[in-house]
């Protein structure tokens, strides 16, 4: 029970958080719009490559504890629940720290 108690926590998290992150980027951007800055291009493009990156980690982890849940012969539920916390984790690990670096971030 514990396990799913922790996957609420992180699917909460990133639920909570990442409408956050997008709202952050959404004013630099509209900012970097009106005063004509083409400064905000590195942000643009680290957006991007994360979410590719994290899609990515994000197949290759669910398919280990799939497999891995396949060997060991576990219940379908706890299956279940590996599968969904390996996917759900690389795009948390990342939304906690842009959230971290852009909230300090200096305007």
């Amino acid at each position: 029970m514990a396990g799913g108690r922790q996957f609420r926590h992180d699917a909460f998290s990133l639920w909570l958080e990442a409408p956050l992150v997008i709202a952050m980027r959404c004013q630099e951007m509209g900012m970097a719009a009106l005063t004509g800055s083409t400064q905000n291009t590195a942000e643009m493009t680290r957006m991007v490559t994360e979410k590719m990156a994290a899609a990515a980690e994000s197949a290759v982890a669910a398919n280990l504890a799939l497999a891995k849940a396949m060997m060991t012969a576990t219940s379908p539920e706890s299956t279940v629940r590996a599968v969904s916390q390996a996917a759900l984790k690389p795009y948390g690990k990342r939304v906690r720290s842009n959230m971290r670096r852009l909230s300090r971030k200096k305007t």
